[in-house]
């Protein structure tokens, strides 16, 4: 038993040593490798510079569609109205019949006056007739002269009963017409406003229904002083000009991305509005696939000039703060810079800068939130693609 307490005192030393020895070496180990702080790198952020491009400038404005004509279709005489020969919301051409009133009534009518029209004319050949025969008695001493005054009479008054009967067979004929009520012009027809049955034009003009032409549809809308008189110093030779050219519009509406419609500038007020000063300007839109409907809030785009060159920075590049638009610029030695710039319109998804920047200097474009104006940074430079001279016209709204 002595000799087994003793074998184990001796491994419990053999350990004790081990962890000494161990812990003796991590303290050698230790001393050679003091800890110390290492900062991190500078953040690594994107950069480039701005590159030259066509902008155009515009006026961004808000208005209305409307239908380029509307028609309230009328009962125009009196009578049952038979037939409705048309579905209520659909697309009615031109001359189109939509509704039918009683006719019988003015087919009798018609038929009255041209009899009256044949009598008439039966009346006018006997006075002409005997006109002229009592003329030639009176040449030969035969027949007195009140004769031939009395049948000058009679075929005078014949020939303005013919006239008269003539003219009503064209009224009674027009009345028939109005029986059929038909379509003005192409365009889309409303709800009936009256089912068949019933008595319609008894003493007024009955309204059947309303159609609209909306293809072309008009936008209105409105322009301010301010930009009505920047707008006519750019252009004042024009304004003087009875043949100025087109103007282009584009639309777009509220579901819709940019300004995907294209039209021209159709009508201008020859007066501003003096409760709001402003000026009503109407704008006419291709509409072949009735997609635009009359009421619907519309945004419009308004090239103001044409294009010029101007510097374009990408839209994702700019911040905005209580001193307003403003970019990051990192100088020759890596540090971050805050920018105050003033900018111009926009041309794609890219925003013209019109004082603030140059083309030599060195944007933020990526890792915003990296860049801290004071701070270093591990630029990366990355060159842009400029714009192609057209998108700005149907770019997104922003």
């Amino acid at each position: 038993m002595i000799r087994t307490t003793l074998h184990r005192l001796g491994r419990m030393q053999r350990t004790l040593a081990g962890i000494l020895t161990s812990m003796l070496f991590l303290g050698i180990g230790g001393c050679d490798r003091p800890n110390t702080y290492v900062p991190p790198p500078p953040p690594p952020v994107i950069i480039s510079q701005p590159v030259v491009g066509p902008v155009t400038p515009y006026l961004e404005l808000t208005g209305n569609t409307q239908a380029i004509k509307t028609v309230e279709l009328r009962a125009r005489v009196e009578g049952y109205l038979e037939k409705i020969l048309f579905r209520e919301g659909e697309i009615v051409r031109e001359g189109q019949l939509l509704f039918l009133i009683q006719q019988n009534t003015y087919q009798a009518k018609l038929k009255e006056a041209k009899a009256q029209v044949l009598a008439d004319k039966a009346r006018l050949m006997h006075a002409e007739t005997e006109f002229a025969r009592f003329s030639g008695l009176l040449k030969q001493n035969a027949a007195a002269q009140t004769d031939v005054d009395r049948w000058h009479y009679e075929r005078d008054s014949a020939q303005a009963a013919v006239m008269a009967s003539e003219a009503n067979v064209e009224l009674a004929q027009l009345n028939l017409s109005y029986t059929e009520v038909r379509a003005p012009f192409t365009g889309r027809a409303g709800r009936r406003l009256k089912d068949p049955g019933n008595l319609v034009g008894a003493g007024e003009k009955t309204v059947l229904a309303e159609i609209n032409q909306i293809d072309p549809i008009y936008a209105y809308f409105t322009i301010s002083e301010h930009d009505l008189l920047r707008v006519r110093g750019q252009h004042q030779d024009e304004a003087t000009n009875p043949h100025t050219p087109d103007v282009p519009v584009f639309l777009g509406l509220v579901n819709e991305d940019g300004y995907p419609h294209q039209g021209k500038l159709d009508f201008a007020g020859i007066r501003l509005d003096p409760t709001t000063g402003t000026l009503l300007l109407r704008a006419i839109f291709p509409n072949t696939d009735y997609s635009i409907l009359p009421g619907l809030f519309a945004r419009l785009k308004v090239p103001v000039d044409a294009a010029q060159s101007a510097l374009l920075i990408p839209v994702e590049a700019i911040g905005y703060d209580q001193l307003g638009p403003y970019v990051l610029v990192v100088d020759d030695k890596n540090l971050v810079e805050r920018r105050s710039i003033t900018t111009g319109p926009p041309a794609g998804r890219m925003m013209s800068v019109s004082d603030g920047l140059k083309s030599s200097d060195w944007i933020v474009v990526d890792g915003l939130l990296r860049a801290i104006p004071g701070k270093e940074v591990t630029p990366v430079r990355q060159p842009l693609a400029a714009e192609p001279a057209g998108d700005s016209a149907g770019a997104p709204a922003r």
